[in-house]
Order: structure tokens, then C-alpha cells, then sequence
């Protein structure tokens, strides 16, 4: 296994993620109506942010959640296949820093929808 350390590393987590998310049952019906040729370039973008601190990135991540009908349940799943992919394919402090921010950012936005 090698570090995440280079934008390049980060298409590949996201991509790999979002190939897991879009064969799960529990979450595919929340993105497969995404457009992923304009999905996929953002989420790449918010985690060089996070993790390579690229300026630029300005979309609020909970805003863009709040309208979905999501439960615990499915942030839960989000993030054990965030986790899963993660240590799939790297190791590392940035690899530990991605999954304690994903864990971050699912108990934020968890946290602020209508229950």
C-alpha cells in the first residue's frame, strides 16, 4: 500500500468510493441520478481541500445534504464504505486524516437534519 499524498491518489479514493457507493443498495438510490462527470471533479476538488489544501473549494457540504431524505442509517453506511476504501487502497496519515474527516462531516450533517 502506498500514502495518499498526491491529487492523483485522491481520484483514485474517489472514484474507487463512489464505484462501491453506486453498487450499494442502501445508498445507490441517493446518487444514481447524479450527474457524475460533474459529481465526481467536485468531490475530487473538496478533498484536496481537506487533505491537500488546495484553495478554492467554497460549496457548503451540509447545505447540499440537507434536502435528502437521509437517516442515520445512511450516513453510517457512507462512511463504512469511506473507511473501507480508504484502507483498501492507502495507509498513512493522510489516509487516517481522510477517514477521521469523513467521520466529521457524516456526524455534522447527520446532526442537522430534520429527524
Amino acid at each position: 500500500m502506498k500514502p495518499l499524498e498526491t491529487p492523483e491518489d485522491i481520484h483514485t479514493l474517489v472514484s474507487s468510493f463512489y464505484d462501491k457507493v453506486l453498487a450499494d443498495e442502501l445508498l445507490a438510490p441517493f446518487f444514481s441520478k447524479l450527474d457524475f462527470s460533474r459529481h465526481l471533479p467536485q468531490m475530487e476538488h473538496f478533498w484536496r481541500f481537506a487533505l491537500l489544501s488546495e484553495a478554492g473549494y467554497t460549496t457548503n457540504v451540509t447545505e447540499k445534504h440537507l434536502h435528502m431524505p437521509l437517516k442515520q442509517v445512511h450516513f453510517d453506511q457512507w462512511l463504512a464504505l469511506f473507511k473501507q476504501t480508504v484502507d483498501e487502497l492507502f495507509e498513512g496519515e493522510l489516509a487516517e486524516q481522510a477517514k477521521q474527516r469523513a467521520a466529521v462531516i457524516g456526524w455534522t450533517i447527520a446532526s442537522k437534519m430534520d429527524k
